[in-house]
């Protein structure tokens, strides 16, 4: 891909966030900055899809973007913070060694040196302050190693409090928050495990692009609580529904991505609709008032995996079906076969 030259990026950068009518803060500019710059194709994508969908980005939207695809400072401090630490620690044992082994070889020498002059001592005293120098510097040198354990000791439950820490790291990077699913960061792993998996099993697997209808309108008429209360409930109808190797995600906003290995067209079709029908059965509870405030849908689009096929093209497929399914009255599931052609059956 050619690359534009920065100042070109940065004057597409500033145009769009005025003609977007973008607050000019630097979350906005970052997000639009990488978009021109073309190196992000996931972030380029989530932008074409959002204005495909809805006209245009917005504040809200950006923000997503630049959470899910470019914030990273919160694990990347964590994981240099425990670094340091690492490299302090290593540091610190690398020197109680090297005591310890300059201790063992002077200990060594001084045993030698008596050894020697015990041979040929006939002087009892003599022969006795030289085994109590023996003892008492066998008693230093044991001093010092049980100092050393006690340190290895330590070194070891820090080390292992920092591998925790580090792995709550990895799983807060891959998680999204408000729901507990995965989040775009596990999906695009998973694609690459599931992608491998199925060439060497030779089954394919589909993707399930979901969005919830008219949650905007939901959201803007109960408030943004029950709106976060709904991706929740849907979240876990999804993780409910699937088998334990199913991949669940929350791809961004109120839209789900959802990868089933070892699954056709057909059987993934069927996976979708169960879901759908699953979600559309729930009541929405205010939970503050007890009101029932009613139910929601949810529109599905399902492509089957090509041998060979790059992520984007898979996912451009499932939003065509998932565009299909909306546009033909919502509730309702669409697919894309392996020649592109739109399915549609409810």
């Amino acid at each position: 891909m050619h690359k534009l030259p920065i100042k070109e990026i940065a004057e597409k950068s500033w145009a769009r966030l005025q003609k977007s009518n973008l607050s000019p803060i630097p979350v906005n500019y970052e997000v639009l900055y990488a978009y021109y710059e073309g190196m992000r194709p996931d972030l380029n994508h989530a932008i074409d899809m959002a204005v495909e969908k809805l006209g245009d980005i917005n504040d809200e939207i950006c923000q997503d973007i630049y959470q899910r695809l470019i914030d990273d400072k919160i694990s990347n401090s964590a994981i240099l913070r425990a670094g340091d630490q690492v490299y302090e620690m290593v540091r610190d044992i690398t020197s109680k060694v090297q005591q310890a082994k300059e201790a063992a070889h002077n200990y060594s020498g001084q045993i030698q040196d008596i050894s020697t002059k015990i041979v040929i001592e006939k002087d009892v005293k003599k022969l006795e302050q030289m085994l109590q120098k023996v003892v008492s510097e066998t008693q230093g040198l044991l001093q010092r190693n049980a100092e050393l354990e006690e340190h290895l000791d330590r070194s070891t439950e820090v080390m292992s409090l920092l591998q925790k820490d580090l792995d709550h790291v990895r799983r807060e990077a891959v998680t999204d928050s408000l729901t507990g699913l995965a989040n775009r960061k596990a999906f695009d792993m998973a694609y690459g495990n599931i992608v491998r998996s199925s060439q060497n099993s030779k089954q394919t697997f589909v993707l399930l692009m979901i969005d919830i209808d008219h949650f905007k309108n939901f959201n803007d008429s109960y408030g943004h609580q029950v709106g976060d209360q709904v991706l929740r409930l849907v979240a876990k109808t999804l993780k409910d529904g699937v088998r334990g190797k199913d991949i669940v995600t929350r791809y961004g906003g109120e839209e789900f991505a959802l990868l089933l290995p070892n699954t056709p067209l057909e059987a993934g079709v069927t996976v979708a609709n169960n879901l759908r029908k699953a979600v559309a059965t729930r009541d929405v509870v205010n939970r503050s008032t007890g009101d029932v405030l009613g139910q929601i849908t949810m529109s599905v689009g399902v492509a089957e995996y090509i041998d060979g096929e790059d992520i984007n093209n898979l996912m451009e497929r499932a939003d065509k079906a998932l565009y299909a399914a909306k546009k033909n009255g919502r509730n309702q599931v669409a697919s894309s076969d392996k020649n592109n052609k739109i399915k549609h059956g409810v």
